[in-house]
C-alpha cells in the first residue's frame, strides 16, 4: 500500500477535472507532478508540486491554481486538512483511519508491503569484477555490497535482474599472476626464488605454487616460460576465482554470470563488433587531436581506426586499435557491452570504483550505439574505503602484502556490520570505515542501533505472551482485534508515518539506483521504536504491554509488529541479519 502513489493518482484526477471543466488548458504534461513528504512534517503528511509546475504552462498565478486543486483535494473524505505554502506547494494532512490502513496492509502481506511494479525490461548489474590476481580488498567489498543490494532492490520493485561479475583474465596483470605463481611453485620445491620487482608479492600465492608443485612435479622448471605460462596462468587465475567466490559467499554475495574476458576474444566477438561497427558506418580511419594538458605517455600522433562515440555523446571519437593491430581495452569492453544487450538487457548498470569516472561517457555511448537507443547504461562510482581502527589508519594485511583483505575485516566485525556500513553512505562519498565503531552497542553504531531495534520488537513480542498467556498474539489474530484508533501518541503516529514511506522509498530508491536511502529509513524509523520504548519507562500508561489493558496492548502490538516486519524486510534487502536476540 503506497499512500504517496494512491495520492498522486488522486492528484492527476483532480487535474484531469480541472481540464475538462476549461479551468485548466487540454494538453498540459502531468509528468513532473509528484507526491512526497513535506520537508517540514509539521505542514502536514503529504504535499504536491502540482500547482507550481503547472502555473507556467497553464499561464495561470501558482497560487490560484493551488487554492483551485486544494478545493478538489478537500472534498477526498482520507483528507483532513489541506492547505499552501510557499510558491504554490499543496499540504495535505490526512485522517488518522488512513495510516490504520497502512498498519493493517503491512500485517495482512507482509512479503509483499513495499514491494512495486516499476517499468522496464531486464536489468544488468556487474558488480565486483576485481582482477584475479588476489583476494579481494576492502575497496572491492564496497562496490560488491553495492551492487548486490542494488539488485535486490530493484528486485523488490519488480525487475528482472541478472547479477554478473566480469572475470579480467586477459591481458599482462593475469601473465604477471602467473610469473608470481611460478617463483611459489619454485619455493614449493625448494628451488631458489624471488619475487622480483613488478611481480605480486603476497603470500596468498603459496598455495598456488604448492598445487601446481603437486600436479606437476618438477616438469614446468626446465621449460621455457611460453609453454609454462599458460599452465600456470591458468591454474593461478582459476584458485584466485575460488577465492574471490569464498570472499563473496562470506560476505552474503552470490552472482548469475560469470563472464570471462579471454572467452570475450577466443569466441571472436570483439572482431565481430568491429565489424559490424565498419558495416553501419560507425568506424573511420583518421587523427585524433592531442589531448588536452600534458600528454600521456602512449600518446600517438597517427591515423588510426576510430569509432564514432562523439556522435552519441562522448566528448570525442575513441581508437579501437592499437599501433600494433591489436584491439584496445575500449574495443572489448564495447564488445562485452554489447553481449549483454543480446542476451536481451535493456538496462545496464556498471558499479565501478572512483577512478573509472573518465570511462562513464565513453561507455554510455557505447551502449546507446550497439543498441541502437534500445538500452541505457548508468555507470555507479564508489568512493574510496577509508580503514581505520579507534580513528587510526589501519595497517597492511601481511597476507596480502599491499593492502588489508576483505576477509580479514570479516572475520574481525563480521558480514552485518560491513554490508550495513557500506550501504549507510551515499557510493560516491569516501567512506571511513572504523572497525573500533562498528562493534560498538550504541546509537552511534548504525547496525546495532537497527538489529537492535528489531530485537527489541521481538523481546516486546515475548513479554505479550507472558502477561497474557493463552493468547493468540499471531500478527493476524492481533491485527483483527487491535483497534488502531487507540493509537494516538505523537510516537505513534510517527512509527505509522515511517512505515507509511516505506513503499514510496524502496521504489524512489530502486528508481535512483541508491540503496543507501532504505539503510537511512530503517535508522529513521529504528530511533522512532527506541523513542516510544524510552517513553514507556517514563510513563506506563505508553508500554508497549499493559497487563491490565488489553486494548491499547493490542494496538500497540499490532503497530510493533508492522515495524517490526518493515526493519526485517529492509534489513533482508540489504543483505543484513534481523536478530531476535542480542548479546
Amino acid at each position: 500500500m503506497n499512500i504517496f502513489a494512491q495520492f498522486e493518482a488522486r492528484v492527476r484526477e483532480a487535474l484531469e477535472v480541472l481540464t475538462r471543466d476549461g479551468t485548466l488548458p487540454a494538453g498540459l504534461d502531468f509528468g513532473r507532478v509528484v507526491v512526497e513528504p513535506p520537508r517540514d512534517p509539521s505542514h502536514g503528511d503529504l504535499a504536491t508540486n502540482a500547482a507550481l509546475v503547472l502555473a507556467k504552462e497553464a499561464k495561470t498565478n501558482p497560487k490560484a491554481l493551488g487554492e483551485t486543486l486544494a478545493e478538489q483535494l478537500r472534498a477526498d473524505p482520507r483528507v483532513a486538512e489541506v492547505s499552501l505554502a510557499g510558491p504554490g506547494f499543496i499540504n495535505l494532512r490526512l485522517q488518522p483511519g488512513v495510516y490504520h490502513e497502512v498498519v493493517r496492509a503491512a500485517l495482512s502481506d507482509p512479503e509483499g508491503f513495499g514491494r512495486a511494479a516499476l517499468p522496464g525490461g531486464p536489468v544488468n548489474v556487474e558488480y565486483v569484477s576485481a582482477n584475479p590476481t588476489g583476494p579481494m580488498h576492502v575497496g572491492h567489498g564496497r562496490g560488491a555490497v553495492f551492487g548486490d543490494a542494488l539488485a535486490s532492490l530493484l528486485e523488490a520493485a519488480g525487475r528482472q535482474v541478472t547479477r554478473e561479475y566480469y572475470i579480467n583474465d586477459a591481458g599482462a596483470q593475469v601473465d604477471v599472476l602467473a610469473r608470481s605463481a611460478f617463483q611459489r611453485y619454485r619455493e614449493a620445491l625448494g628451488e631458489p626464488f624471488a619475487i622480483g620487482e613488478g611481480l605480486y608479492p603476497g603470500d596468498y600465492l603459496k598455495p598456488v605454487g604448492a598445487a601446481l608443485a603437486q600436479s606437476h612435479g618438477r616438469t614446468l622448471l626446465d621449460r621455457p616460460e611460453a609453454e609454462w605460462l599458460p599452465v600456470v596462468r591458468d591454474v593461478s587465475v582459476a584458485m584466485m576465482m575460488d577465492t574471490i567466490r569464498g570472499d563473496l559467499a562470506a560476505i552474503g554475495i552470490q552472482h548469475d554470470v560469470f563472464f570471462s574476458e579471454r572467452q570475450l576474444h577466443d569466441s571472436g566477438a570483439v572482431g565481430a563488433l568491429l565489424a559490424d561497427l565498419r558495416t553501419r558506418g560507425l568506424v573511420y580511419e583518421g587523427r585524433l587531436p592531442p589531448p588536452k594538458g600534458q600528454l600521456p605517455e602512449d600518446w600517438e600522433d597517427r591515423e588510426q581506426t576510430l569509432f564514432r562515440t562523439k556522435d552519441f555523446g562522448d566528448d570525442t571519437d575513441r581508437p579501437l586499435l592499437k599501433s600494433d593491430g591489436s584491439f584496445t581495452y575500449f574495443a572489448a569492453d564495447i564488445a562485452y557491452h554489447r553481449d549483454k544487450v543480446l542476451r536481451g538487457a535493456e538496462e545496464i548498470i556498471d558499479v565501478l570504483g572512483a577512478d573509472h569516472g573518465g570511462y562513464v561517457k565513453r561507455m554510455q555511448a557505447a551502449v546507446k550505439a550497439v543498441s541502437d537507443g534500445r538500452a541505457v547504461l548508468d555507470v555507479k562510482l564508489c568512493q574510496l574505503v577509508r580503514l581505520l581502527r579507534a580513528g587510526e589508519p589501519v595497517k597492511m594485511s601481511k597476507r596480502a602484502g599491499e593492502f588489508v583483505t576483505l576477509r580479514d575485516v570479516i572475520d574481525e566485525v563480521g558480514r552485518d556490520a560491513i554490508r550495513f556500513m557500506m550501504l549507510f553512505r551515499k557510493n560516491d562519498a569516501t567512506l571511513d570505515f572504523d572497525l573500533a565503531k562498528v562493534v560498538e552497542q550504541s546509537k552511534d553504531n548504525p547496525v546495532f542501533y537497527v538489529q537492535y531495534a528489531h530485537a527489541r520488537a521481538r523481546s516486546v513480542q515475548r513479554q505479550a505472551r507472558e502477561a497474557f498467556p493463552g493468547a493468540d498474539l499471531s500478527p493476524r489474530a492481533v491485527a483483527a482485534e487491535a483497534d488502531l484508533a487507540l493509537l494516538t501518541d505523537s510516537g505513534e503516529a510517527e512509527m505509522m508515518r515511517l512505515l507509511a514511506q516505506y513503499p514510496r522509498i524502496i521504489e524512489s530508491a530502486a528508481m535512483a539506483h541508491e540503496p543507501h536511502r532504505v539503510a537511512f529509513h530503517l535508522y529513521e524509523s529504528a530511533s522512532a521504536l527506541h523513542s516510544f520504548w524510552n517513553k514507556g519507562k517514563d510513563l506506563p500508561q505508553l508500554r508497549f504491554v499493559n497487563p491490565t489493558d488489553r486494548m491499547s496492548t493490542w494496538a500497540r502490538l499490532a503497530l510493533l509488529e508492522a515495524v517490526r516486519s518493515m526493519l526485517a524486510d529492509g534489513l533482508r534487502l540489504l543483505g543484513v541479519s534481523a536478530p531476535d536476540e542480542m548479546r
